[in-house]
Order: C-alpha cells, then structure tokens, then sequence
C-alpha cells in the first residue's frame, strides 16, 4: 500500500529548521513528504524536491530575475501562481494526499493561493501568525485550516516545537484518516438561510429530504454565499433553494455579510434550477450596535443579539435590491421560479414586527416585477410570509418539479461528493 504523501510548501531560504522539524515528526508517522521551496533570496537550508527555479517558471518568470529587481510584493505574486500550478498538478496526478505550509503574513498568502483551489474536502493546513482575527482573504469559501502558531515561526523553542508538533500530527491524522464509506446517492439541494428565515428552510428541508434529497444549508454570512456559488460552479448541486438572498443588501449598502457581486449567478450561469426569493432583503447587517456606521445611526436598527444589528432597508434600496434581483436571475439559462413572499420577507418584516415597512416592500416587489416583465421565468406571487410552512412546502415542491422535469443526471456530480 502505497504511503500518504504530505506537500510541505514554504519559503526555504528562511524556515528550513521548521519544515525539517515538521519533514522529520510526519516521517517518524510513517508519511512521505514532497518539498517544495518558493523562497527568493537566499539558499534553501535543507534539501528540496521541487526548487524555486521550477515553482518561479510555473508562474512564469525566471527565480534570478525576480531576486535582482528586489521587489518582494511582485515576486511573492509570481512565486504564489507558480506553487498553485506546482501543487494543483501533483495532487491531480495523485502523488499527493495533503498538504502543510508553516509562514508569516507572506507565505500564508502564498500557501493560501495555491491551497485554496484544492478540491474540497482534501486535507490542507497551514500553521501561521495570521490565523486570527479576520482570516477570510486567507480561506476564502474553502475549507483550508488555519492554525494559529502563537509565537513568530522563527526558530525552534518549547512553544514552537509544540505547535509545529500539532500541525504535523493534524495533517498526519487527516491524511490517516479511514476512508469514508458511504456513497452518497441522493440528489444534492443548497438551501440559503439565516436566522429570520430559519423556520422557512427548515421545514422546505424536511419536505425535501421526504423527497430523496440530501440538503446542504448555508449560512448567509457573506463566506457562506461565496461557498454555496464555488459548489454549484463546482458541480455539486442539483437544486437551488435560494430563499434567503440578503447577502444582496449588505454588498449594496455597505454591511459586513456582503458575498460580492457573484452572489445569486452560479445557478442562472451554470443552468442549475433554483428558486429564488428576497428573504431577508429588509436588512442590512453590521456587528455591535457600537460598529453601526454614524452616518445610520438614525436608521431603523435592531439588535439581533450581542454581535450583531441589523439596519432596514428604505424603500430607496429595496427598489435597488429588487432590480439587481431580477437583473440576475433573469440571465439564467436553467428552470427558475422567483417566489414573493407578500407578507413579509423575514421574520421582523410581518405585520407588526420591528421592520415591517409596506413602502419598501411594495418597492422591492415592484421593481422584481418590472425586471421580469417579459421574461419566460416563472413568478409566484403569495399573501403568506416566508416564515410560512405551506410556502416552504409550496417551494420545496416546485424544485422537485423542477429538478426532475430538467435532469435525470444526478450522477454526473463530481464523483463521492
């Protein structure tokens, strides 16, 4: 039986005790390892199986030249391309099953680069000094593992031996790990939801998984978007139930769950059937009451709990969102049904609740309307709110519909995901 092989991708010219250290603890657990060095400047301190000169030209420049015009940022650039060539070709020709990288703020990016296209699931690891606070420019929607290293990794000494130690022993343990034994069968449906549209997407799961379907449930924090679109682009999915697209409002207005401007186009772009619905388009989310820009603090706000307020959107802005809405489901070339949830888009939004506001609802209703006048995509116009169980059964039955009457294909997802 062939033995796992780990990549130990880092800047060698300056962490060559520490790979060595990691190189030794992974052999000791009976793991081959494959050295790879994109350091610039100075030697490597320790052997290499694939040198700086190689990762440089997979990145398309010569190592020399990058040393000589003595500009870091530029050269960690082309080094961080040329190691995602490097690692993406060993692990598709299967000579490796994980990987490790040990680094400051430089080398966590370039390791996070070529980590972050790894397919999902694939055991990656990197131990650095920036794995706290806001890591998302480091993992992006994939499920690399940050850990933190506590001290600089900088020499060898009782603290960073016992970090360098766990960070070999994880990798060791995940690419030891027994295989999974299921094989999944069932068709895959990604669900959006948050916490005011909780009681919606339970129950449509409920009423899916009665159907045959296997659910995965995303939470609308911006990372949880991005992550939903990467697995239908992905292949992944068969279904979209998109009842909560409040990610939309915090990358308009300014919140901190923005997913970005691709949010709510991998399933129109890839053909994926969906539903689609303004859940939770009747706010905008920031942290502490105290984090709520000046410029809001006379808005309509609601402390959802300790960490998090939300802001209601005027009807300025729910006019926006329902146009950006149907701008994008409209380009889509799959089965998409949008339903409107006339009495109330969230669970503070209905008659009576601390957001319920007719104006902006009637605006966000009209303006998805408007931009789907003309168009051959299916709208569905109810007098119950999202929250509403026959809704969420009403929804998780016409994407069945829509599933089975587009494809018979579940099989052709990416194979054992």
């Amino acid at each position: 039986m062939t033995s796992p092989t780990v990549l130990l991708l880092g800047a060698l010219d300056t962490k060559g005790a520490e790979y060595s250290f990691v190189r030794d603890r992974l052999a000791g657990a009976g793991i081959d390892t494959i050295t790879i060095d994109f350091g610039v400047l100075g030697e490597p301190q320790i052997t290499v199986d694939i040198d700086r000169a190689q990762v440089a030209r997979a990145g398309g420049a010569e190592v020399g030249d990058l040393a000589s015009a003595g500009d870091r940022g530029a050269a960690m650039a082309v080094m961080a391309s040329g190691a995602t060539e490097v690692v993406r070709e060993l692990v598709e020709s299967g000579r490796a099953t994980g990987a490790l990288a040990l680094g400051g703020t430089g080398g966590t990016s370039v390791a996070a680069t070529a980590f972050r296209g790894l397919p999902l699931g694939f055991p990656r690891i990197i131990l650095s000094t920036a794995a706290s606070g806001n890591t998302e420019q480091y993992i992006g929607e994939t499920d690399l593992i940050l850990i933190p290293s506590i001290v600089d990794i900088a020499g060898l000494n009782r603290i960073s031996l016992r970090m360098l130690a766990n960070a070999a022993a994880a990798i060791a343990g995940m690419v030891n790990a027994a295989p999974l034994t299921q094989t999944p069968t069932k068709p895959l449906v990604a669900a959006s939801m948050f916490g005011v549209t909780t009681p919606a997407v339970t129950r449509a799961r409920e009423r899916l998984e009665e159907l045959g379907y296997e659910v995965l449930i995303f939470h609308m924090t911006g990372s949880g978007g991005r992550a939903m679109e990467a697995l239908i682009r992905q292949g992944y999915i068969d279904g979209v139930l998109d009842l909560t697209t409040t990610e939309l409002a915090d990358d308009l207005v300014g919140g901190v769950f923005s997913a970005g401007p691709a949010r709510l186009t991998a399933a129109g772009e890839t053909g994926t059937p969906q539903i689609v619905s303004p859940g939770a388009l009747d706010m905008v989310n920031f942290g502490s009451i105290g984090t709520v820009p000046e410029c809001f603090r006379d808005r309509n706000l609601y402390v959802h709990n300790s960490s998090v307020t939300l802001m209601r959107t005027t009807p300025e802005e729910a006019a926006q969102l329902g146009a950006e809405l149907a701008r994008k489901v409209a380009a889509a070339i799959g089965p998409t049904t949008v339903i409107l949830p006339l009495g109330g888009v969230s669970a503070i939004s209905v008659p009576g609740g601390p957001f319920h506001d007719e104006a902006a609802d009637d605006a966000l209703f009209s303006a998805i309307r408007n931009g789907l006048e003309g168009s051959a995509l299916t709208i569905v116009e109810s007098s119950m709110d999202i929250n509403d169980p026959h809704l969420a059964i009403e929804s998780a039955d016409r994407l069945h519909e829509m599933i089975s009457e587009h494809s018979a294909h579940f099989s052709t997802r990416p194979n054992g995901k």
